[in-house]
This record gives structure tokens, C-alpha cells and sequence, in this order.
């Protein structure tokens, strides 16, 4: 009887890469997770070259940095002699996290948001229904036009009328503005495990998703600690915990506070986060505390979820924690807002948030 002989397992290189393309997916990865700090991103890959060998006798990791200045990549003009990130970097990692997590997506000239209403639309739908006046030449079904002829006036003389003629019915599409809140609290950090990495991720390939493929939408990036503040999509690479609690009620005020300029009809939050909420502010001071579930700041989260029902605006809590009491907190909030929740690992959270968005495009809130 033959066994299995084992031996160490030597990764491939990606078909049709190139050196420098190779330990640029690397180097985006890290860049990531160093918050932007290139020469701590610079040292990692070189510790790994030195480890794992990524790179050979004709291609090293100076050779990398040359090539990283000269596309655009890094810069030195900040006179100190450190290296820092460029634009281009950070729209790099916001399309390697979309391929990532969302697959190839093919861009769309027109990508906008479908409803079930079916009208006077741009997309094509499946339904059929018979002509009426006003209805253009492209929308007229010829196939099944000829066959009601054939069928109404027989095969002799063939005669198309208006009666026999169907068109494919169009379909409206809307647009929408999203907001995603992603907790920093220190929490995303803790027990030996990278939350915010993951969330980062998703964020930029949601980005990159509504940028590319239904540009007419909107979408606006906070994040949430003791307090709540907006951050610049271009920002999203770097960003990083701190030593905070949960503010989730900031956070709702700041997402609604968007929301209200947004003049579009279907408005809609999604918040990533691993924690109940464990702090509010009251005047100039901060309440906190991270023992159980306080019942003054989680009455005060639920009449904001509340107050987003009332205002049409549908809340998709991703809960990357599976504690028994964080899922009664997430069941309560979900249903004073008759909204979504998902309690989703790390590693599906990517594929969770893009079916939600995509069940999303095809109803009105």
C-alpha cells in the first residue's frame, strides 16, 4: 500500500506578475496594516525577504523601492528623507480590496441602484406587457410581436397591428447614500486578534464598488470611538484603533446628521463593529462603562434606531463577535429599527456586507 510523502510546500508566484508586481501586492498589504507608515511597511518586507526568500539574485527590495518612486508610488519630498505614501497607493489598495473581496467586477457606464417599480427606465427588465402610445421603437419585443401576429391573423397575408405589438417593460433606478460606521474602539485589537484590518478592507472595496459601478450614489465614511468623525475615503488605508470606548450613539448622530443633506430617497447605514455600545457623552463629559450593557446608554442607542426608523433609514448592524449578550443587544437594536443584523466572522464579513448592498439596489426603503 503506497503512503504520502510530505514535503515543504512552495508557494507559486502569480501567473504573469512581475517581480515588482508581486511584492506590490505585499507591500500594499502592509502598508495597510501599518497605517501608512511606509518605512515600518518597508522594513516588514524586507524581514520577510530575508525569511521567506520572496525575491532573487536579479530583483531585490532596493531595486523595489526605485521602482516604487519612479510609478508613483512613495515619495520623498517631505524633506526629513522619509518615505511617504501617494494618492496613487492609497487607490491601489482600494482596488486590490475590491478584487479581493467583491471579485472582477466588469465596470458599468450606468451603474445605478434597481427598484421593483418597473417604467419609463434605462435597464431592461424581463416582463412583457402589450404597446401603448408613447413607448419607444427599442422597447418593442420583435420577436414576440411577429408570433401575436402569426397567431392573430393567420400565415396568408402576415399583418401587424398595434394589438399585436409587446414591449419589454424598462425598469426606474434610484440612487442611494450609504453610510458605513466602522468601530475603532481598542476592542477591534484585543485578544490577539485584527478586526479593524478586515473592516478597512471592506470599507475600501465598498468604496471602490460605488465609485466604479454606480457612481451616482453616495457614500460616507465615519468612524466611532469615545466620539464620531468623518474620514476621507482616501484615508481608509491608514486608519487605526485607539484607546477608546464604544460610542455607537455618536456615531448614529453623525450618520443621520449626513443623511439629512442627502437628497436622495433611499438612505441607508451600515455599521461594522465587535462590541455593545459603552459610552455616551452628556454635556463636555463622557459616561463609560464596559461592564455589561449600561441601561442609559442603551436606551439612548435604541431611540436612535428608533428615530432612523421613523425617517426611513434602515440600519445593517455586521457584528464580528458572537457573545450571548452582544447578540441580545444586536437583536434589540435590529428590531427598534427593523433593520438587518448579521453576526458574521472576519474572513466572511467581505461577502455578507456586498449581498446585503446588492439585495439592497432592488427595493425601496
Amino acid at each position: 500500500m503506497k503512503g504520502y510523502r510530505f514535503s515543504k510546500y512552495i508557494p507559486q508566484k502569480t501567473a504573469g506578475q512581475s517581480a515588482f508586481d508581486n511584492l506590490l501586492n505585499i507591500f500594499l498589504q502592509l502598508i495597510s496594516i501599518t497605517g501608512g507608515d511606509a518605512g515600518e511597511a518597508l522594513s516588514w518586507l524586507t524581514n520577510l525577504d530575508k525569511q521567506y526568500n520572496i525575491t532573487n539574485g536579479n530583483y531585490g527590495i532596493g531595486d523595489f523601492i526605485e521602482d516604487l518612486k519612479g510609478k508613483g508610488y512613495l515619495t520623498e519630498q517631505n524633506g526629513d528623507g522619509k518615505f511617504q505614501v501617494t494618492d496613487k497607493t492609497g487607490q491601489e489598495i482600494r482596488k486590490s480590496s475590491l478584487e479581493e473581496i467583491f471579485g472582477k467586477l466588469k465596470k458599468s457606464g450606468k451603474g445605478q441602484h434597481k427598484t421593483s417599480f418597473s417604467g419609463i427606465g434605462d435597464e431592461t427588465g424581463t416582463d412583457r406587457r402589450p404597446f401603448e402610445f408613447g413607448d419607444s421603437l427599442q422597447q418593442i419585443a420583435m420577436t414576440d410581436s411577429i408570433r401575436n401576429a402569426q397567431i392573430n391573423n393567420g400565415f396568408g397575408e402576415f399583418k401587424l397591428t398595434e394589438n399585436d405589438l409587446e414591449v419589454i417593460e424598462t425598469e426606474y433606478k434610484t440612487q442611494t447614500s450609504t453610510v458605513l460606521m466602522i468601530d475603532i474602539s481598542h476592542s477591534m485589537i484585543l485578544y490577539g486578534e485584527d478586526r479593524i484590518t478586515p473592516a478597512k478592507k471592506v470599507a475600501m472595496a465598498l468604496a471602490e464598488l460605488i465609485k466604479t459601478k454606480y457612481p451616482k450614489d453616495t457614500l460616507d465614511v465615519i468612524v466611532f470611538g469615545n466620539d464620531a468623525w468623518q474620514i476621507e475615503i482616501k484615508d481608509l488605508p491608514y486608519l487605526q484603533v485607539g484607546p477608546y470606548h464604544t460610542n455607537t450613539i455618536a456615531g448614529l448622530e453623525l450618520a443621520m446628521d449626513i443623511l439629512r443633506r442627502r437628497k436622495n430617497a433611499n438612505k441607508q447605514i451600515f455599521m461594522i463593529t465587535d462590541g455593545k455600545p459603552t459610552c455616551m457623552k452628556v454635556g463636555i463629559k463622557y459616561y463609560k462603562n464596559a461592564f455589561g450593557l449600561d441601561p442609559k446608554i442603551f436606551n439612548k442607542t435604541l431611540n436612535l434606531a428608533s428615530q432612523c426608523k421613523r425617517l426611513q433609514i434602515p440600519i445593517t448592524t455586521f457584528m464580528i463577535a458572537s457573545d450571548p449578550y452582544l447578540k441580545e443587544f444586536v437583536k434589540e437594536f435590529t428590531a427598534a429599527n427593523n433593520g438587518n443584523a448579521y453576526y458574521s466572522s472576519l474572513k466572511g464579513l467581505g461577502h455578507v456586507i456586498f449581498e446585503d448592498f446588492k439585495r439592497n439596489r432592488r427595493k425601496r426603503f
